[in-house]
């Protein structure tokens, strides 16, 4: 089993989500070790926006399993919002968002 970690170097807007969803297709898992609702990233993934602040950009992948870890500061309204709007979105969410 191998792991791949992306650490930042810089506070700020250095890029590290867009790496992680390009390398999204070769993980099982997307893990979110950090950082709050204040921060995020956009993804295009056939022509659609995706805005994502808590949760990992491996959710909008079919089969991957997502993990909010124990680093992240949770505003549970936050997160309920953008559950619902990714929902909306017709992101499947359920036993692959923990």
């Amino acid at each position: 089993m191998s792991n791949t970690i992306l650490v930042g170097a810089q506070w700020g807007d250095e890029g590290k989500g867009k790496i992680i969803d390009v390398l999204t297709d070769q993980a099982d898992v997307v893990v979110r070790t950090q950082g709050g609702n204040n921060a995020g990233h956009t993804v295009y993934i056939a022509g659609q926006k995706y805005v994502l602040h808590l949760v990992p950009s491996g959710i909008l992948r079919k089969d991957k399993i997502c993990v909010i870890g124990n680093g992240v500061v949770v505003d549970p309204v936050s997160l309920v919002e953008e559950i619902r709007g990714l929902k909306k979105l017709g992101i499947k969410i359920g036993g692959n968002l923990f």
